[in-house]
């Protein structure tokens, strides 16, 4: 499972659906995307410290960037921004899941759910 940014912040503020969800998941996967989001979203040291224990007590692989998933990510901002808002992080995140075949794990249905083929498990907080 590739793990969407919201659902890891929803889980480090202790929601039991979203920790659930994370710690119940054999592979877990994030998109270089969304650990840069995380640490973004940090506001001191103690934060990215916070960040970074997460990420390796739960032993999340960091999937990189690749000329694929920067390619099918352009792709998704041409045909899914107008219909749905969809931003650059999020078509880099579906991209991400797409090209590693891989099943997203989202709070956010809207932005993703027209993506043709995208395999989705949402969270409903």
């Amino acid at each position: 499972m590739l793990f969407d940014t919201d659902v890891l912040i929803w889980c480090q503020r202790g929601n039991e659906k979203a920790a659930h969800l994370v710690s119940g998941a054999n592979i877990r996967k994030i998109s270089i995307q969304t650990y840069m989001e995380l640490f973004q979203c940090a506001r001191s040291k103690k934060e990215h410290h916070i960040v970074r224990d997460f990420l390796l007590k739960l032993s999340f692989d960091i999937l990189p960037l690749t000329e694929n998933i920067g390619h099918r990510a352009a792709v998704y901002i041409e045909e899914y921004t107008l219909s749905n808002g969809l931003r650059s992080g999020d078509a880099i995140i579906a991209a991400t899941a797409m090209e590693n075949n891989l099943i997203l794990v989202t709070a956010d249905r809207k932005h993703y759910q027209e993506i043709k083929d995208l395999q989705l498990k949402v969270l409903i907080t």
